[in-house]
């Protein structure tokens, strides 16, 4: 991502709730490395304080005062909406707020009627290569049709980082189509409209299984055929909590680094866990930058 961006124009990115040395480091690499330049919006004696900790040139942002939490989020997306910033970050605000400031229906950063997701990019030393997911933190149970744009989505950002023709894996719990299994009903849809021409860019398969869609031996040996089976690039999960699952335990137990944003809102929007590491922000805010208009 980050020699892509060398080709790029430089982006800038509003950091709301700017208040912990994770968000703050975060951006200072990236601004570092030439992949943006920074906004932060927080207390500013926290902020200088931090930068302060960590040693830190605070002249390297623009700083925002606001002190309060709910108030920082609107600010950040505010200042997007203006033509301030190209990409809108989380910092040390809950998720909940940095959700409400961006699904505003007067100020916010959702088009009418569009779908919001999540999509991350995932580093796992266990597969062979980059492995998005998708949705782990926004929709709890979507439905068809936003399934289709998840599915969307995860072609888009895959296409943006390099991936021709992305293969995704509409994952159930088998990879049988089951009638009393909903998910497994709406994966095969899926894969059908793939078929169709439907979706553009990739191909989608289901339903299909995690071992199956992941490991090419186990595809062999379950008999399913096909070019996701064994080599996905793309993982659709059926509900936020088969995704959440897998999503902190790539992370916490396999080793996983991770780029995540959410997609279908005005600009791309990184939203990453207060407990994810400065490294998985950085690549956040790279993969925001190559998916920014």
């Amino acid at each position: 991502m980050f020699e892509l961006l060398k080709t790029r124009s430089k982006k800038r990115i509003v950091a709301a709730y700017a208040n912990d040395s994770h968000t703050i480091g975060a951006v200072n690499m990236a601004i570092e490395k030439g992949l943006v330049d920074g906004t932060l919006v927080g207390d500013r004696d926290t902020i200088l304080k931090v930068c302060a900790e960590e040693g830190i040139d605070a002249n390297k942002f623009v700083i925002v005062q606001e002190a309060n939490e709910v108030k920082a989020a609107r600010r950040a997306v505010e200042l997007i909406n203006a033509g301030e910033g190209d990409i809108l970050m989380k910092g040390l605000c809950s998720t909940d707020n940095y959700m409400r400031a961006i699904l505003n229906k007067e100020n916010g950063l959702l088009p009418p009627k569009g779908v919001l997701s999540h999509v991350a990019v995932m580093e796992i030393p266990a597969y062979h290569k980059l492995l998005l997911v998708s949705d782990v933190a926004v929709i709890p149970y979507p439905d068809l049709n936003q399934k289709t744009a998840i599915a969307n989505y995860l072609i888009e950002v895959a296409m943006m980082i390099g991936i021709d023709r992305p293969k995704v894996a509409a994952i159930t719990a088998s990879e049988k189509v089951l009638p009393s299994m909903p998910s497994c009903v709406e994966a095969s849809i899926l894969a059908k409209m793939s078929e169709r021409g439907q979706l553009k860019g990739g191909v989608l398969d289901g339903p299909i299984s995690l071992d199956v869609a992941i490991d090419a031996e186990v595809a062999k040996v379950k008999k399913v055929g096909g070019e996701v089976a064994g080599d996905a690039d793309c993982l659709l999960f059926p509900n936020i909590e088969a995704g959440n699952v897998f999503y902190k335990s790539a992370t916490k137990l396999a080793g996983a680094e991770l780029g995540a944003i959410v997609c279908g809102t005005k600009a791309p929007a990184v939203l990453s866990s207060r407990g994810d590491s400065t490294l998985s922000k950085l690549y956040s805010i790279a993969l925001a930058a190559l998916v920014a208009k």
